[in-house]
């Protein structure tokens, strides 16, 4: 199986479809690894990372779309609200998207409240500026082999809690929602990179179609 023949990436004329005459001319990234973009090689697949396959998906419609990603890897959503809101804005964009959480939420140290707090600050902040949000329920990465058995149960439920959470917030604030903690490749150990952390080029592919479809629903 490749990228064409895999039935949960996009399929030939889908983005276009979907996509047609989409208003977005400044987009924006805010977060973690998952933004920035660290996921492995799979032969058959984009080597071209999600939120940059995102501005692709984009500029093919439009192609004097603005994009900035600031995502660094390893930044808790507290870090990501101090270093990147303040140059989010300054750039003015009409769709943005956060993802923040998945580092706080590895260790048993996890608090959920204080990550409601920062991506609630971030969000208004860019809606108040008027951009159009997407928010991410990432793949659930305890699925991942290369996570040790003792660990799986914990980071399932915080994952999960993370997830739950973001959905909630997502729903009260109006934001574009791409739910992939539920998508039925989420427990797919073969989705996941080796470092147990982050997800592969297929997961990246199959991120892009969600985002897309999801940002067709807005449309």
């Amino acid at each position: 199986m490749n990228e064409a023949t895999d039935p949960y990436c996009l399929a030939p004329g889908e983005s276009e479809a979907l996509l047609g005459g989409h208003p977005w001319r400044r987009f924006v990234v805010l977060g973690d690894s998952v933004a920035e973009g660290l996921c492995e090689p799979v032969d058959g697949y984009s080597d071209l990372q999600w939120a940059d396959r995102i501005a692709a998906e984009l500029r093919a419609i439009r192609p004097e779309l603005a994009y900035l990603n600031l995502g660094v890897s390893g930044l808790r959503s507290r870090e990501i609200l101090a270093t990147q809101l303040d140059p989010a804005l300054a750039f003015g964009p009409d769709l943005a998207l956060v993802v923040g959480g998945g580092n706080d939420a590895f260790p048993a140290t996890y608090d959920p409240d204080r990550v409601d707090r920062a991506l609630t600050l971030m969000i208004t902040a860019l809606q108040d500026a008027g951009a159009d949000v997407m928010t991410l329920g990432m793949f659930d990465v305890s699925y991942s082999p290369a996570v040790a058995d003792w660990l799986r149960p914990g980071l399932r439920q915080r994952m999960r809690t993370l997830s739950t959470r973001t959905a909630a917030l997502a729903d009260k604030l109006g934001t574009i929602h791409i739910n992939l903690t539920d998508h039925p490749l989420s427990t797919d150990p073969g989705l996941y990179s080796s470092d147990g952390r982050h997800g592969n080029a297929r997961s990246d592919a199959v991120a892009t179609a969600e985002t897309v479809r999801a940002l067709g629903r807005r449309l």
